[in-house]
């Protein structure tokens, strides 16, 4: 089965004023849909991989073959990257964390205010297009920040992506122009928190959620 773009889980304007609906349309509609038309063409002469996840293909990308291996590192992340964003967001979202993530962020990095602050700069610093990151390390406890450059995974660094920002300028630039820091600190307004919680337990259990649609 080829992958697809899974529908939003809320309506194009429901976190506004953080991300404008115009900026929503585009990002899930155009770019995501482009990664995975992209992924899927990459894959169709490669009958064996068609029936990996895209949390599968990225695992490994040593074992895929050199003539797509680009295009999947690309494409499939961006698959990957976006079905998750889209579920750690919602509306009337934000706030201080509670449950597992919050103990989590206490004990790693002091408090939440000193973790955002971290984050944020990791997000603004992060040169050209790319993602800021919470990773876990598996059968670890340990937690970072790290950021990857284009669409890449850190699934593909043998980490867990708890939960990650998108900084590609198709994520912020209608709105906020070139201003990133102002859109990774409106961010925290429509952060699920509860979806976040979900993905820290999956690492805990050492099981990856395979979010990429088929």
């Amino acid at each position: 089965m080829a992958f697809e773009v899974s529908p939003l889980p809320y309506d194009y304007s429901a976190l506004e004023p953080f991300i404008d609906a115009q900026t929503m349309r585009l990002h899930h509609d155009m770019h995501h849909a482009a990664y995975v038309k992209n992924l899927n063409a990459a894959l169709e002469k490669y009958p064996a991989l068609q029936s990996k996840s895209g949390e599968e293909l990225l695992r490994d990308l040593s074992a895929i073959p050199e003539d797509i291996r680009t295009a999947v590192r690309n494409n499939g992340g961006g698959h990957v990257n976006h079905s998750m964003f889209w579920k750690i967001m919602k509306p009337k979202g934000g706030g201080a964390p509670a449950g597992p993530i919050a103990e989590v962020i206490k004990q790693a990095f002091g408090n939440f205010t000193d973790f955002q602050a971290k984050f944020n700069d990791a997000g603004a610093k992060q040169f050209g297009s790319g993602w800021v990151w919470l990773v876990g390390k598996p059968r670890s406890a340990e937690v970072q920040i790290i950021s990857t450059p284009n669409q890449d995974s850190p699934i593909s660094q043998g980490l867990f992506p708890i939960f990650g920002n998108d900084v590609w300028e198709h994520a912020y630039y209608l709105k906020y122009n070139n201003r990133r820091p102002e859109y990774l600190q409106a961010w925290w307004n429509v952060v699920n928190w509860d979806e976040i919680n979900q993905r820290l337990e999956s690492f805990k259990s050492h099981q990856v959620p395979e979010l990429a649609s088929r």
